[in-house]
């Protein structure tokens, strides 16, 4: 009598779900708080605020663009953090994320919920520092996330140089890389972003959400017919 071959059946890849992390899942940004706390502490000089208020005044009064407020806060952040012992920034990072990590919007924090319940494999992705998107992101129940990894010497201090730019820069190669890594499929994956930043990896999702959308973002979920979700106050939006 012939044995039957025992039926092998393929593991089930698991669904993913993408999120920016600053304005999308956090109601600001993780670097210009870290700057800002670097200031009080006084590892930064109060003087750095003179390079960037100009252009966060503009933003204020919506004059300028959010983007060149914030590179104008990277400019700040990289250049101070120079010779900074990395102990002394990780506490000033749990400090931070202490303080902010109950202030996230309604609408992702909620979507974060109900994936997680439904077995997804959720990623949180952001230039702010890896160190504060780590601590950050693990308190809201992502599986894996992404940052800017800066060098540390071999005496404790930040060098001021990032790891893997090229890369880290890119979402979509991140994403690429976490789908292939931890064995996920992009059926049925989801992705939440807020700028015009965010499109390369929204464009690889199946469904692709755009949440407080910059102009150009808008723009161009309105031109493809992506869903542009809108939380303002305690209403939430679906346009």
């Amino acid at each position: 009598m012939t044995k039957k071959k025992p039926v092998i059946t393929a593991k089930k890849k698991q669904k993913v779900a993408i999120f920016d992390i600053d304005g999308t899942i956090f109601r600001s940004s993780l670097l210009s708080e870290l700057t800002e706390a670097l200031i009080q502490e006084g590892i930064f000089s109060k003087k750095v605020r003179d390079e960037y208020i100009e252009e966060y005044s503009r933003w204020l009064d919506r004059e300028g663009d959010y983007y060149d407020y914030m590179w104008a806060i990277v400019g700040v952040f990289e250049k101070e953090i120079k010779g900074v012992k990395n102990e002394v920034f990780l506490k000033i990072v749990k400090k931070v994320v202490d303080f902010h990590q109950n202030r996230v919007y309604r609408y992702t924090r909620d979507l974060l919920k109900k994936l997680k319940k439904q077995n997804y494999y959720l990623i949180a992705i952001s230039h702010s520092p890896k160190d504060a998107v780590r601590e950050f992101a693990k308190r809201v129940g992502f599986d894996k996330m992404y940052g800017r990894q800066m060098e540390v010497d071999d005496k404790g201090r930040i060098t001021g140089k990032i790891l893997f730019e090229n890369t880290i820069m890119d979402k979509a190669k991140m994403l690429s890389v976490a789908v292939e890594t931890h064995d996920l499929t992009l059926k049925d994956s989801i992705g939440v972003g807020d700028t015009s930043s965010d499109i390369p990896f929204l464009k690889m999702v199946d469904h692709p959400i755009c949440f407080n959308p910059n102009s150009q973002l808008y723009k161009f979920a309105k031109k493809n017919k992506w869903e542009i979700v809108v939380e303002r106050k305690d209403v939430i939006y679906h346009l």
